[in-house]
């Protein structure tokens, strides 16, 4: 990534990454490789050695509606925050950041930016944290960057070590839950993008997708051997636990799984107890 005006970074080259991890938090804005500027903070590990190429970075992926300055997004972080560093970002369309979002598609540009960010700070172990909306995009990032991926542009410092997918659906317009079928009305009615708007601070795109991207269970067979983690509550009220078995069963037996009893959807639902094993986990997975 190259330097931009106004202290954004920009996904055109990268910069040599630096020699010593920040000791304090950053804010940037990053340039997307379609052009959208992308809100992200990031906040060094409380247990931060001096080692930075060995030291790990989580990049979190927040849900649909959500952003890096929502509560239960600083949460997330600081719970992972206790032993890696954490890139935290706001979707296109969400909070700071530009764009509209299209829930989904175009975000994996998103996190291919939060994700050289952390790279180029120094970090040679990245993992990718998805919650919902967040935990379809970091699997097919995984996927466009994997061996296998057919999408993959050759940007090597926007791959990931390990993958964690939270809470995430397995197909693209599932409408089988209640709170499925009104969030689809949000996304696809001029009414519900109004709603979007002013009620949750959702900047929506109004156009189809237009071709429709991969879906979460068609991207898990190319994230392999990139190591994958997919989480899901038995109480989710969006996604029944269908589609975790199903991503799961798509990995060929590559991904571990984790049914979390008592747990509902993404990461308000997600306690602090869970999230500190799944900084383990990466911890851990990302060698």
């Amino acid at each position: 990534m190259s330097s931009g005006p106004a202290g954004q970074v920009t996904g055109s080259s990268l910069r040599p990454p630096l020699e010593t991890a920040p000791r304090a938090p950053l804010r940037r804005f990053l340039r997307t490789v379609d052009g959208v500027t992308i809100e992200a903070a990031y906040d060094p590990a409380r247990g931060a050695s001096d080692d930075v190429g060995g030291s790990l970075a989580i990049v979190v992926a927040h849900g649909f509606t959500g952003g890096l300055d929502r509560p239960h997004v600083r949460r997330v972080a600081g719970v992972l925050g206790r032993d890696a560093a954490v890139v935290t970002f706001s979707f296109r369309g969400h909070g700071g950041s530009g764009g509209r979002s299209t829930v989904g598609d175009r975000e994996v540009h998103d996190l291919d930016a939060a994700v050289e960010w952390a790279r180029e700070l120094g970090h040679a172990r990245v993992a990718t944290v998805g919650f919902s909306m967040g935990g379809s995009v970091v699997l097919r990032h995984a996927a466009m960057h994997g061996e296998a991926g057919r999408e993959h542009e050759g940007r090597t410092e926007a791959r990931t070590d390990a993958v964690v997918s939270v809470s995430a659906p397995a197909r693209w317009y599932y409408r089988g839950t209640a709170p499925m079928r009104r969030l689809h009305w949000l996304v696809t009615r001029p009414a519900g993008r109004v709603v979007g708007r002013y009620g949750l601070r959702t900047r929506i795109h109004s156009r189809d997708w237009d071709p429709v991207p991969s879906s979460p269970v068609e991207s898990v067979p190319l994230i392999a051997p990139t190591p994958l983690l997919i989480v899901h509550g038995d109480q989710d009220g969006y996604f029944p636990l269908d589609h975790p078995r199903m991503l799961a069963e798509a990995s060929g037996g590559h991904a571990e799984l984790w049914v979390e009893h008592g747990m509902g959807h993404a990461e308000h639902a997600a306690r602090d107890e869970l999230l500190a094993r799944i900084g383990a986990w990466a911890g851990s997975a990302a060698g």
